[in-house]
């Protein structure tokens, strides 16, 4: 992966292109060929993700490996931050991302330039994940407003022999950064190192969020009559991106049982600058519905469940502050929403079952803390939820031409 500078916009939707020839990699721009971008709402938007492939611009290989592609918007010849991704992991960039600013009912256009700009990396990009060795085998990613985390298979084999400290559970780990720049490596390292831990806040947040046998923000069940069936920890990872814009990884999980359902999941994971809400594609075989869902925790909070604009969440007080959660997808795919509550530990949460389509579901998920100053009410975290899924619903369109 390579990048260009750093970044002061957010992400969302990836959409369809149409092919294209441009000129000569001895051009600085691809004359004549155009990127646009519609926007269909009558709202301004901006933090989403324009994904481009870079096979259809029909670039020289030269060019295109040396990493050093850029956007320019072509009405004002700015330049936009953009990230090149190699999507297959072969040594060739396959996208080249970018956020554009639109105004309501209106257009855009932009064309792909060789960029002279090489900025160089300093610390951390500001959307990151990694393995995590060094924790066991947690799995981490954040951006400039979230940070999460999951739990690989020696937790899960440690937690099986009763190792204390170990974790068993296949849900999402919400970590409360409220600050923009990176925390995972530095939290980390200060609490591996016995200098302070990542449970207390010292003015950058913490991990006081308890997942437990529970979906955390977003993990996957499948229900079987009245009960829910979950995996154990991840079994597999691979890193795909980090930079300004995204970072995104696949995990996989071991087969499990369902009631005599034999399920196998993946999941494709990314997260943009900007937004609160990681996407989740899930590759999945054995059963036609799978749930996402999100912990209630002590079920001391309030639920919102809207179906029809493809949306829910979860608001609650947490610790000395508060704490919203949310899934959002297509509308379409949504084949119904459950409060499930249980007298079990951790097995109460409100789930999204969704239509597993061409053997995957694709949803988004996570939260917004009250003391991180995003958000100050659940009325608040409703809104951008609701905006959220009203653009995700309406996907910008992307032409070439």
């Amino acid at each position: 992966m390579k990048i260009n500078r750093r970044v002061h916009n957010y992400p969302l939707l990836v959409f369809f292109l149409i092919g294209l020839t441009l000129v000569g990699c001895s051009e600085r721009s691809a004359k004549n060929k155009q990127i646009i971008v519609k926007n269909t709402l009558e709202i301004d938007r901006s933090l989403e993700t324009v994904a481009v492939n870079i096979a259809s611009l029909n670039l020289d290989s030269t060019l295109v490996n040396s990493g050093i592609l850029g956007v320019v918007e072509s009405e004002t010849g700015k330049e936009l931050t953009s990230q090149t991704v190699d999507t297959n992991g072969d040594g060739t960039m396959d996208q080249i991302l970018f956020q554009p600013e639109i105004k309501a009912l209106s257009e855009n256009r932009f064309r792909i330039v060789r960029t002279d700009k090489k900025e160089k990396q300093v610390g951390d990009p500001i959307c990151y994940s990694r393995f995590v060795p060094e924790r066991t085998d947690d799995y981490t990613w954040e951006n400039n407003r979230v940070a999460f985390r999951t739990y690989g298979p020696t937790g899960q084999k440690e937690a099986l022999e009763g190792v204390p400290g170990s974790t068993l559970s296949s849900g999402i780990d919400a970590w409360l950064k409220r600050v923009e720049y990176p925390i995972i490596n530095k939290w980390y390292k200060k609490t591996v190192s016995g200098k302070g831990s990542y449970h207390e806040d010292t003015g950058e947040g913490l991990d006081n969020f308890h997942v437990g046998d529970s979906r955390g923000i977003g993990g996957t069940a499948v229900k079987v009559d009245t009960t829910y069936y979950v995996s154990k920890n991840y079994d597999t990872w691979k890193t795909i991106t980090t930079g300004p814009i995204r970072t995104s990884f696949i995990i996989t999980y071991a087969s499990w049982d369902a009631a005599g359902l034999k399920i196998s999941e993946s999941k494709h994971i990314s997260l943009d600058y900007g937004s609160n809400l990681s996407r989740i594609e899930v590759a999945v075989k054995g059963t036609d519905r799978m749930s996402a869902g999100l912990t209630l925790h002590e079920n001391a909070g309030v639920t919102t469940e809207k179906p029809n604009e493809g949306w829910l969440s979860y608001w609650e007080p947490h610790g000395d502050s508060e704490l919203g959660s949310g899934i959002v997808a297509p509308k379409e795919e949504i084949k119904d929403i459950e409060k499930y509550v249980s007298s079990q530990k951790d097995l109460s949460n409100l789930y999204m079952r969704l239509k597993v389509n061409d053997g995957k579901i694709v949803y988004y998920a996570g939260f917004g803390w009250k003391k991180s100053g995003q958000f100050q009410s659940r009325s608040a975290w409703n809104q951008y939820l609701s905006l959220f899924a009203l653009k995700i619903n309406n996907p910008m369109e992307v032409l070439i031409e």
